[in-house]
């Protein structure tokens, strides 16, 4: 396979800005679809890319798919993302195996939220793009606000490659800067391409235009820079020095069209075979295991050792379904690989190219290729060579997850169910983690906002036939004691026989250091030795249940200073009894108070939105301990209660527009205030009542 004729790109966006409409559009000019669909898929058919069943309902896009093209004898892998925040994992597993990107924005609303975190990421993965500037066709659209939009807000060198033949409900094409025509798009869809000259009332414009192109162009090609000033320009070195630019990093070329009228998606793909970096020209680079983690370069050759990453899960019909991106070597049926995590050896079984839920058998896969594994036992992110090398690729970053529910099934067959489809979710998505609470013995799960749950708890449904009820998780709350009390307590019991009988005295304390210290300061044996353990379990096994909630109790120390013991009826039980009825007698005395957990609630926010950030803090308790701000954007950090904190990720987002987003972490526990406290104590009174 010729490597400069292969493009790996991605479509990312905010939500609702035409991604998957643009996969569509593409898939039909390069003849991989025959028709076209709708993408809520009122027609019965949906978007070839949304193959899941809610994806069409909902009309957004849940699990990226990889589909492949050709377009004038290149090969493109494209990789349709999702735009919604709860989904971003699925951008960052996408980007971290793609060469290039289009950044997809809509012409109407411009740079959103959403535009905001994809672009972050692109960053952090150093993936170059080209912007295509969608819905032309639609009232209020002005792509050229939107290219100042992507200047202003996001930074980019963008330049204008084409410019608008008529906006709105007269959007009919494009004038193509570089070869300085005009284009409009003809036929049922679109696939007719009608080239012409320049109409002579946007000649003017179209000069001013090019200009500025040719200007910005210019930076990394000193032949074009010569040659504009002889006045000997041609469309060659225009083309060569934008690639460059964007390869780099340091241009974004913006298209403009309109992918639901099927206008100029073609123009756009030009674009992306012109300008969008091929395997051989992006530096991919794994950690080499046997040498400290050193860094190393990885060449898309095929005759060298094999490394290829395992980037996305599925539990297909047929078993689980890896993805593999190769960056060194090759794939072949029947080879083995070794997988560097676990050090176990593969025999690949079946390779498969896939087509959103469509695949076709292959026996080859060469460096710089997308392809697809079936029955290989593998996690996300695992890094495969041939055997001879030990090397990882870099690890793939994943966002905390900042919202829970708690789940129950609603009887014993959906129980079954239910945790087959938690092993399987938590298998193909990193950011959704299930845990099973220690104190109140609920399943809880966790993920990137409230419609990432409800996107699981209604797979869960579909998928499986497992019915839950969820609810918010319990809070772990905590109690402590705040004053000394002093003990004297004798366990005493006769039937018949030998008696029980285990006499303490002693105290309890607050203890700063540690959950739990016990201590024995017993003199001359007035108890003896063999017994202690036995009081000291007993005090054990009251503190995992305080008296005012139900909770542990923590930061508690108790000594036990003198005693007494019977000659027959003393034993181990009588003393783990006497250490339990000294607890419940000395409890109260102590003066117990209810500790809740304190997350560290980091919030990132545009600046406009400052005031709005720190008022969603404040009412729901928080004590901000930070603040950092730059030219466009504020970092606020705060302790927060996470009772406090359900329905947060919705709260905030409708406060900033949806601009803003927030990571959290337990730091501590703290007294709960006496109000709060009282009510808790209200509910657990009421509770145990039942």
């Amino acid at each position: 396979m010729d490597l400069s004729k292969v493009r790996n790109i991605g479509i990312s966006a905010h939500i609702d800005s035409g991604k998957t409409t643009l996969t569509e559009r593409i898939l039909f000019y390069t003849n991989r679809i025959h028709a076209i669909h709708d993408v809520r898929g009122k027609d019965g058919v949906g978007a070839k890319m949304d193959s899941m069943e809610l994806e069409r309902e909902r009309g957004i896009t849940i699990a990226s798919a990889a589909t492949h093209c050709t377009w004038k004898d290149h090969t493109i892998n494209i990789i349709d993302t999702p735009g919604h925040v709860d989904f971003t994992i699925e951008v960052e597993r996408s980007l971290r195996v793609l060469d290039g990107a289009i950044l997809v924005l809509c012409s109407v609303a411009g740079v959103q939220s959403q535009s905001l975190t994809v672009d972050r990421q692109m960053k952090r993965y150093n993936v170059p793009r080209v912007a295509f500037v969608n819905k032309c066709d639609r009232t209020g659209a002005d792509p050229l606000k939107v290219k100042n939009q992507l200047i202003e807000k996001l930074g980019h060198n963008a330049v204008m490659m084409q410019l608008p033949i008529g906006l709105e409900d007269k959007h009919a094409g494009v004038i193509d800067l570089v070869k300085m025509k005009a284009y409009t798009f003809e036929g049922e869809n679109g696939e007719k391409i009608i080239e012409s000259d320049i109409p002579a009332d946007r000649m003017d414009e179209a000069n001013t235009y090019r200009e500025t192109l040719l200007d910005a162009a210019s930076m990394f090609d000193d032949e074009l820079m010569e040659a504009m000033l002889e006045d000997k320009v041609t469309e060659e070195m225009i083309v060569r020095a934008i690639r460059a630019g964007t390869i780099k990093r340091d241009l974004t070329p913006v298209f403009l069209g309109s992918a639901y009228k099927n206008k100029a998606v073609q123009k756009l793909l030009d674009g992306v075979i012109a300008y969008l970096p091929n395997p051989t020209e992006v530096e991919n680079y794994g950690h080499d295991l046997d040498n400290d983690e050193a860094k190393v370069i990885l060449d898309s050759d095929e005759s060298k050792p094999t490394v290829a990453l395992a980037f996305k899960l599925e539990d297909g019909r047929y078993g689980q379904l890896t993805y593999m991106r190769v960056y060194q070597g090759s794939l072949k049926k029947d080879d083995s690989i070794v997988n560097t995590r676990t050090g176990k050896k593969i025999k690949i079984g079946r390779l498969v190219r896939m087509h959103s839920d469509e695949m076709e058998d292959i026996t080859y896969a060469g460096a710089g290729d997308i392809v697809a594994m079936f029955g290989v036992d593998c996690n996300s992110g695992d890094t495969f060579t041939d055997g001879t090398l030990n090397i990882a690729m870099s690890s793939m970053h994943v966002p905390e997850a900042v919202i829970s529910v708690a789940i129950k099934p609603i009887d014993h067959a959906a129980e079954t169910k239910m945790s087959k489809a938690l092993r399987r979710f938590t298998k193909e998505d990193p950011t959704f983690r299930v845990n099973v609470d220690e104190d109140s013995n609920e399943t809880i799960i966790r993920g990137m906002g409230e419609l990432h749950l409800e996107v699981y708890i209604e797979r869960m449904k579909r998928e499986y036939g497992a019915e839950v009820i969820t609810s918010p998780p319990q809070v772990a709350y905590r109690e402590t004691i705040t004053r000394r009390a002093e003990f004297n307590y004798t366990h005493k019991k006769q039937t018949g026989g030998s008696g029980q009988y285990g006499k303490i005295i002693g105290f309890i304390e607050p203890n700063e250091d540690q959950d739990y210290e016990f201590i024995d300061n017993t003199k001359g044996g007035s108890i003896p030795k063999p017994f202690i353990p036995a009081v000291d379990k007993g005090f054990k096994s009251a503190v995992v249940k305080g008296r005012l909630l139900g909770f542990p109790v923590v930061n508690v120390r108790i000594e036990v200073n003198d005693g007494a013991s019977h000659a027959v009826d003393s034993s181990e039980m009588a003393f783990q009894e006497a250490a339990r009825g000294a607890w419940r007698d000395t409890y109260d005395k102590a003066a117990p108070k209810i500790l809740e957990p304190i997350m560290r609630v980091v919030v990132e926010s545009p600046s406009e939105h400052n005031g709005n950030v720190m008022t969603t803090l404040m009412q729901r308790r928080g004590m901000v301990v930070g603040t950092q701000e730059d030219d466009t954007s504020v970092k606020i950090e705060a302790d927060v209660p996470l009772s406090e904190m359900f329905g947060y990720s919705t709260t905030l987002r409708s406060g900033t527009q949806g601009k803003a987003e927030f990571s959290m972490e337990f730091s501590k526990y703290a007294q709960v205030p006496n109000n709060i406290a009282e009510e808790l104590m209200a509910k657990a009174r009421e509770k145990a009542g039942k």
